[in-house]
């Protein structure tokens, strides 16, 4: 049974991709978190970068990343009926689950804002009016340790239940980190460092009227994350062997400065500055069910408020020479603050089944950044632009090219603070005639308008804040076009700018829009339903929260910019970053989808095969990219995602379970507008070609999980678990640097559970990544040390977690 059009159904009745994991899955093969749920899905991809802030959802290659905090998701994730703002915010030990359900392609009539891509939808277990309870202690390598208790039981007997989840885990980092001469002490990277509790109760009056109240708190305390050097930088110059890496590890001194012979797998970082992530995330909903006596219809009403919020600090070159970071204070901080309420009338009358309902989402996003330059940074670009200009480094090469005023001294940077509010209405239906007892029709529509207000404010501070910049851009060198663009570009970035020097800005926008969905639905047999459906999908339009200059070697004030126009008459050679672009809004995202499919059950009910195809074409498509020094937010007019997706739940006999999946997706930009990569994008380093496939799109993905239960004497089992998910070759890269290539790979998992029939306990032997596969979630340029500064500069690469196993003890009661 599943809930995918808001109302209880079988899943072979149901006209979309649905991927079901329930609870007895989700514990037999260890799904905590959002990434853990990717292995059981095929077609869904999960990673994350520099926090876990940072998680992106993809599904048939379709995402939003996630780096820039006004950037939603294209893959919603709704927990309770409480939808969750971004990916990252959506998803921790969430205690007694009782199904996930994993909708592919657009639902954004019935799953509130921004689901053009699919929905993670979880529900978790309601209190019951039998008192017990369970317990969980866990050990494994890397010093895990970690343990979960529940307890839930009546109140007030037959009227009022509650329950109340405990758990604290924790684990060291999967880094070693050299540190160099510091400061940074901590020499592991990416623990786990977590505490979470979560209350419910349950009142039920009569039969008739239901109340659900939860309540959770998560904190989380943890060092993350560590990335490592994948590819080296070739030579700055022809006559000269010298790389960036070369110029930082003689700047770092002992320790090396970073890997100069890569291997990543090794899992050895380099930072000398503290990388931290400290988030608290707490929330309160309420949902009401009331079902009408005289009518075969109900009312629900969901209320939420969510306050999420992250401080972060990272050591943004990931070496040892001190070049730039972001400090670990409240500079560094992402919040959402979030309040919604959703009401919906759903029943049935004769051959119709109805649901009306209306949403409405207020975000509050607060959002700070603090760029800060090490005491090393002025004297590395000195070297490195000296190195790409005479093959010789130089550490007075700015200041005897530009003037004394052109450096970078140590505490130089930048602080922005962005407030963004979000009020998002809408008015829904979904609709399904009975026409005969073989055909359906089923018809969606979906108005909404939302309304977003931006106030930034942005700062440069230290002593070399801005002028640097200043010196370069009036230097007569400049002007005559003498000085090479990569320079302008580095020293001039909006990091450094004087033109965002005590600068406030006012933007706002509102956006309406109708979406829906038409599916016409025929059972055959039985055994055998098939349908055709149509979905159109919205996400609403944002503004880029970071500094935006007009594009440099552009002519500002061109039209329809946002710069303002140029002195005349117009020089090319002026670093026209120098003006703040005063508008930051993208647009909004669009979603047209096609899918036939059937739905077919076989041999007495013993297996469930379902198969679709697809077609989703994606306009005005949100795109964030980063370049090894800036991301730039871009809307693509075209993406497309075409393919076939397939399903099977087998179970030939009582104790053996088998379930998986195949998707071929098909995920590129468009082959004939070549507009859709020689915008914003091709200007800032990106590597992509007309008609290329998306990064971290797969064309081939495939899950596999069984589970056999052997029964043994005296009432006891063992249960054996053994699940595999494949990624076929993609891109890692956001600008599809063929360096960032990730080969296809399987990453697999096996569990051993011995214990009574009964469940009273039981104690089981795991392995995650059982064979140690190797594999990187995200590929990057290093800051300052690739496009546009050096073309052929360091990669960098987050890693897929290593090889884990231990032992669990369960009881319950």
């Amino acid at each position: 049974m599943v809930t995918a059009q808001k109302r209880k159904e079988n899943l072979q009745d149901v006209p979309i991709v649905v991927t079901v994991v329930n609870k007895q899955l989700l514990q037999d093969s260890g799904v905590r978190d959002i990434k853990d749920l990717s292995k059981l899905t095929s077609g869904l991809t999960v990673t994350s970068t520099a926090s876990e802030a940072t998680t992106t959802a993809r599904i048939r290659g379709v995402g939003t990343v996630g780096d820039n905090p006004g950037l939603e998701p294209s893959v919603g994730v709704v927990i309770d009926g409480v939808y969750r703002p971004r990916n990252g915010v959506g998803f921790n030990d969430l205690g007694d689950v009782d199904q996930i359900e994993v909708l592919k392609g657009p639902q954004g009539t019935l799953f509130g804002k921004s689901t053009s891509a699919g929905v993670i939808n979880i529900t978790t277990a309601q209190p019951t009016f039998t008192f017990g309870g369970n317990a969980e202690f866990t050990t494994g390598n890397y010093n895990e340790v970690g343990g979960s208790a529940e307890v839930h039981g009546p109140i007030i007997d037959d009227r009022l239940a509650g329950s109340l989840y405990f758990a604290d885990r924790q684990r060291d980092g999967f880094y070693s980190v050299v540190t160099g001469q510091g400061p940074r002490t901590d020499t592991s990277s990416d623990n786990e460092n977590f505490y979470t509790i979560r209350g419910q109760l349950l009142f039920k009056p009569d039969s008739n009227f239901t109340a659900r109240i939860i309540a959770d708190y998560t904190h989380r305390d943890e060092i993350c994350c560590a990335a490592v050097v994948k590819s080296n930088s070739l030579p700055l110059n022809p006559a000269s062997p010298l790389n960036a890496q070369g110029i930082v590890a003689g700047l770092a001194g002992a320790g090396g400065g970073e890997a100069q012979n890569p291997d990543p797998f090794s899992r050895t970082a380099f930072q000398n500055q503290p990388s931290v992530q400290d988030i608290i995330d707490e929330g309160l909903s309420a949902q009401i069910d009331y079902k009408i006596p005289s009518i075969n219809a109900s009312i629900t009403s969901i209320t939420a408020f969510r306050n999420w919020k992250l401080l972060n600090g990272n050591d943004l070159d990931f070496s040892n020479a001190d070049l730039f970071s972001t400090p670990d204070s409240d500079a560094n901080s992402t919040q959402f603050q979030d309040f919604s309420q959703e009401i919906r009338f759903a029943g049935s009358y004769d051959r119709l089944d109805f649901l009306v309902g209306g949403f409405y989402a207020n975000e509050y996003l607060r959002d700070n950044f603090e760029f800060q330059t090490g005491n090393q940074f002025g004297t590395y670009l000195s070297d490195l632009f000296s190195t790409i200009s005479s093959g010789v480094p130089n550490p007075n090469f700015l200041t005897a090219t530009f003037g004394p005023n052109a450096t970078f001294p140590g505490g130089t940077g930048s602080m922005d603070r962005y407030r963004q509010r979000d009020d998002n209405y809408s008015l829904f239906t979904n609709d399904t005639v009975h026409v005969t007892s073989k055909l359906d029709v089923n018809v969606g529509l979906r108005y909404t308008i939302d309304n977003k207000v931006l106030n930034s404010s942005n700062q440069n501070f230290g002593a070399g804040a801005g002028q640097g910049c200043s010196a370069v851009d009036s230097s007569p060198l400049t002007k005559l076009g003498l000085i090479p663009q990569a320079l302008l570009n580095t020293v001039c970035l909006p990091f450094f700018s004087p033109a965002f020097n005590n600068f406030n800005n006012h933007q706002s926008e509102s956006t309406s829009n109708t979406s829906g969905t038409a599916k016409l639905v025929y059972r055959w047999a039985p055994q055998l339903l098939t349908y055709v459906s149509y979905a159109k999908g919205f996400k609403a339009g944002g503004f880029n929260l970071d500094r935006t200059g007009c594009p440099n070697g552009q002519p500002v004030g061109t039209p329809g910019g946002n710069c303002p126009v140029s002195p005349a008459p117009f020089n090319p050679n002026l670093i026209t970053a120098l003006t703040a672009n005063t508008n930051t809004f993208f647009k909004p995202e669009y979603s047209d989808s096609i899918e036939a499919g059937a739905k077919t059950t076989l041999f007495d009910r013993k297996l469930l095969l379902n198969a679709t195809l697809f077609y989703e074409k994606f306009t005005n498509f949100q795109y964030n990219t980063f370049n090894g020094l800036v991301f730039v937010v871009d809307s693509l007019p075209v993406v497309y995602s075409k393919g076939l997706d397939t399903d099977f739940l087998w179970r030939p006999i009582r104790d053996l379970n088998v379930q998986g999946g195949l998707t071929i997706a098909n995920t590129r930009f468009s082959h004939t507008d070549g507009s859709s990569t020689s915008g914003v994008l091709a200007t800032s380093g990106f590597l992509g070609a007309p008609g290329s496939r998306l990064p971290l799109a797969p064309q081939y993905s495939a899950s596999l999980e069984g589970t056999y239960t052997y029964r043994l004497p005296r009432d006891y089992m063992v249960r054996f678990n053994l699940g595999t998910k494949f990624n076929s070759r993609y891109n890692t890269g956001s600008d599809e640097d063929p360096r960032k290539e990730q080969t296809g790979y399987f990453v697999t998992d096996g569990r051993i559970i011995f214990g009574p029939q009964s469940a009273r306990y039981d104690v089981e032997l795991w392995a995650e990544n059982l064979f140690n596969t190797n594999y990187q979630q995200v590929a990057f340029d290093s800051g300052f040390q690739n496009a546009p500064t050096n073309p052929t500069g360091l990669i960098d690469t987050f890693l897929g977690a290593p090889r884990t196993f231990g032992a669990t003890l369960r009881a319950k009661f």
